[in-house]
């Protein structure tokens, strides 16, 4: 392995505090992050670093970094980002947070570093890319399969079908890969982005930018490692990091 490590920059996730007298991590708001993200990062040769959510500062620690992963959770992009009238009533948002994702792409694909979107993370990437969402997979594609997937998120819920010629597709060396899935909703339209994967249900799984050096997005959980083309995801970002690092 390379004994340059670049620096990868992931976003967190962030919880209020817990009641008085209520179990929880903190009386005070908290940042969260899952350590499966920073223990598959490292495993690659990357060395992560995890970002605060403060848009003012996004163009900074931009550019300190090699590369940019975008996490995902347990919330949805704002539906008036990408032009919505009106928002489905399974809808949560996190404002502060999405605001400061959104710096940190925006400076990330300006400033031509590797960017990977993981489950929201590429969600928020493709509303940034123009595209827009399906609110609630389920109204969208009534036989759709369980995109919040019943077993547990470090086994395999379904397959996804990768379109030759793709980034991903080089990247993964094949064309289907079992993946872990957790989402209600799914990018509709990729905007300037192209459609590089799909469930069998016809539901988006993942995007990229054709024109950038690595700008690559997910619907699964590729930090838990289910499959070789997961880990092979997370070491194409590190190549192509060391590539902007040298």
């Amino acid at each position: 392995m390379n004994a340059h490590r670049p620096l990868i920059g992931v976003t967190l996730d962030s919880e209020q505090p817990s009641a008085d007298g209520q179990p929880g991590y903190s009386r005070f708001p908290w940042y969260a992050i899952r350590q499966n993200y920073m223990d598959m990062i490292a495993e690659c040769g990357g060395l992560p670093v995890a970002l605060a959510h403060d848009p003012d500062l996004a163009t900074a620690l931009v550019a300190r970094l090699d590369g940019l992963v975008v996490t995902g959770g347990a919330f949805d992009v704002p539906p008036d980002l990408y032009g919505a009238m009106d928002q489905h009533a399974t809808v949560q948002t996190k404002p502060r947070r999405t605001l400061a994702e959104t710096a940190l792409v925006h400076a990330a694909l300006a400033r031509g570093i590797p960017v990977l979107g993981i489950c929201g993370g590429m969600q928020l990437l493709g509303v940034l890319l123009g595209g827009t969402l399906v609110q609630h997979i389920p109204d969208t594609y009534p036989a759709a399969l369980p995109h919040e997937q019943p077993n547990p998120r470090n086994q395999p819920g379904h397959d996804v079908a990768i379109v030759a010629g793709t980034r991903l597709a080089r990247l993964v060396g094949q064309d289907r890969l079992p993946v872990n899935s957790a989402h209600h909703q799914a990018v509709a339209d990729a905007g300037r982005g192209v459609i590089c994967a799909t469930a069998p249900d016809g539901v988006v799984e993942a995007i990229e930018l054709p024109d950038h050096p690595f700008c690559i997005g997910v619907q699964w959980h590729p930090e838990f490692g289910i499959s070789t083309g997961d880990r092979l995801l997370f070491e194409g970002l590190i190549d192509a990091a060391r590539q902007t690092g040298t």
